[in-house]
């Protein structure tokens, strides 16, 4: 145990590292130095995982392994391309977005190996507010509003779980159980709970955890956090505290498939997951800012999840398999997209134009993550979202295949028309020229990520599609 508390720990040291440096052209460098370490500990914990702790409450099971490698990779590449974006980003001390980055994922840590509710909700919460600073490191009119947008709704979402966490442990003493949110002892003890209180526990949990990962008509948060937050911070947004606030519903998710609400849990899932994608259908549509749009997508894609959990059974798998594809397909795309606003100083598809031509790498990233998140052959989400919507119509499930693939494609046509003018379009002669350009520290972890994208959609290495298959059988794949 005590390996895992150094490793939960071991990014709060770098956070006070940051602190103490004076130098805002060295700081930056802490964030690779403790990334790095942190992302090959992952792995280590993942092949060799510790045994639970003596209370049960901390233990990194398949579910947390997935959302754990999600996180680390994507921080690693963030932190690699962290070094180059912040030399452009002289006029602004990076001290506490340096120090909050690796508070943040310290608590992301913890929360993976949390199987007691309450320390889970602590740790969710702390990756709140540790990223509150961060959408409004630009420090202007629209950032601030984003921020306390994000701080209000987040937190209203957080607080409304915390009251479904209440409700579940006085379901326990209704019906004469140890009264716990020790997730093992919940799921063995969930036929017997209070139905009352258990059900409004599960209304309040999914309402406030779904707030946290932007269901609609939860999600209007994001289009201003996304939109207003570097490109750097919207890629943890989009690929890490989603997959975090998704690793709470897989919890509730848990214990609802042990009740007797699992068939009314799995189906407001999948009104829900609907409901998110046809938001993300109509808003996406002549979307002129780039992150906004990405912000929709984003909604599309916990949609998905959210749909792949209320259809279970086979869908469950190409579920898992969508939490990392999405994940790490937003950071390429967020990422790219901040290298082309700073190469245009703007965001606005009025004047970002033929960004082949401007920034050839980033605009061609950009191009291939777009066909990437939109299900294209033959890159990792093609792969998970064929394994979600054909096991909706071998389930019998027709109507949620076909909204599904007609959802998909209004939203491929929508980000096409705003995409492609602005990779392959004419570079607007009267437009703000800046010194940006593609540079190998803000170019070559893009690659790396994008290689990794393009082999899940031909090649998912053994020890990875075990793991998938274990997640996917802990919640319920093989009943």
């Amino acid at each position: 145990m005590l390996l895992m508390w150094i490793f939960i720990a071991l990014p709060l040291l770098g956070a006070l590292i940051a602190w103490v440096i004076p130098d805002n052209h060295m700081r930056p460098l802490v964030l690779p130095v403790f990334a790095v370490p942190h992302l090959a500990m992952t792995f280590m914990m993942v092949a060799n995982t510790p045994p639970a702790s003596a209370n049960g409450w901390i233990f990194l099971d398949p579910l947390g392994k997935l959302v754990l490698i999600s996180v680390s990779i994507l921080f690693t590449i963030c932190a690699v391309y962290s070094v180059g974006y912040l030399r452009y980003r002289r006029e602004r001390s990076n001290r506490i977005l340096c120090m909050a980055l690796l508070v943040c994922l310290s608590a992301m840590t913890l929360e993976t190996v949390c199987q007691n509710l309450g320390l889970l909700w602590v740790a969710l919460e702390t990756t709140t507010v540790a990223m509150a600073p961060l959408v409004y490191f630009n420090r202007n009119a629209r950032s601030i509003e984003a921020t306390w947008k994000y701080l209000l709704i987040c937190s209203v979402g957080i607080a409304i779980a915390l009251f479904g966490l209440f409700f579940l442990a006085y379901s326990t003493i209704v019906a004469k159980q140890d009264v716990t949110l020790l997730l093992s002892s919940l799921i063995e003890d969930a036929p017997r709970l209070h139905a009352g209180w258990r059900h409004t526990a599960f209304i309040f949990l999914l309402v406030g955890f779904g707030s946290k990962m932007g269901l609609a008509p939860l999600h209007t948060w994001k289009p201003d956090a996304y939109g207003e937050a570097p490109g750097l911070v919207g890629a943890l947004l989009a690929g890490g505290l989603v997959n975090c606030a998704f690793l709470a519903l897989l919890r509730v998710y848990q214990i609802a498939a042990a009740s007797t609400e699992a068939a009314s849990f799995q189906g407001a899932l999948l009104v829900m997951g609907l409901i998110s994608m046809a938001f993300a259908a109509v808003f996406m549509a002549r979307q002129s800012d780039l992150k906004r749009m990405l912000a929709y997508s984003s909604v599309e894609h916990v949609g998905i999840l959210a749909v792949a959990l209320g259809l279970g059974k086979g869908a469950l798998f190409g579920a898992m398999l969508h939490m990392i594809n999405n994940g790490l397909t937003k950071g390429v795309l967020f990422l790219s997209s901040g290298n082309i606003h700073r190469a245009y100083n703007s965001k606005s598809t009025e004047f970002v134009r033929g960004a082949l031509k401007r920034t050839p790498w980033s605009g061609a990233l950009f191009l291939a993550a777009f066909l990437a998140i939109t299900g294209s052959p033959p890159f990792g989400p093609f792969i998970s979202e064929f394994t979600i919507v054909s096991s909706a119509f071998r389930q019998g499930n027709a109507w949620t295949g076909v909204l599904f693939l007609l959802f998909l494609a209004i939203i491929f046509i929508g980000m096409a028309s705003t995409v492609l003018p602005v990779v392959t379009g004419t570079v607007p002669a009267d437009g703000e020229t800046t010194d940006y350009r593609d540079i190998p520290s803000t170019v070559l972890p893009l690659l790396v990520l994008m290689g990794i994208i393009l082999m899940l959609g031909v090649w998912i290495p053994l020890p990875l599609n075990t793991l998938l298959h274990d997640a996917a059988n802990l919640l319920g794949a093989n009943r």
